[in-house]
Parts: structure tokens; sequence; C-alpha cells
């Protein structure tokens, strides 16, 4: 289970690289911190990390319902 998982990962992974933009940009949702310096940019994607944790949990709860 866990090479076939790793191995969606990797396919998804090309797909979103090599593929045309998708509607929504992980990564650069409203309520993702950016704060940019003179000489520096700090980059906190909060919203994307509730967005993919939750998505995970949603998952995990329908494979485990079985």
């Amino acid at each position: 289970m866990l090479i076939v998982l790793g191995l969606l990962v990797a396919v998804l992974g090309v797909v979103v690289s090599l593929g045309a933009r998708p509607p929504i940009r992980l990564g650069r949702l409203p309520g993702d911190i950016v704060i940019r310096g003179k000489h520096s940019v700090f980059y906190f994607p909060l919203v994307t990390c509730l967005l993919i944790s939750a998505v995970v949990t949603l998952v995990f709860w329908l494979i485990n319902r079985r």
C-alpha cells in the first residue's frame, strides 16, 4: 500500500509540474502568509497546510470505515 501511495504522489507531482495551470494553486491560496523584506522573503502556507490536512484526514477516515 505504501508503494502504491508513493507512486501516486510521484505521478501527481509530475502532472502538477508539467500540466496546465490548475484552478486552485496550492501554496498561493488566500490566507497564506508572505512577508517580503528588503533582502529576504518569509513564506508560511497556513491555509494550504490546513486544506491538505483536511483532505488527508478525510481520505484516511474513508479508508478506515471499511
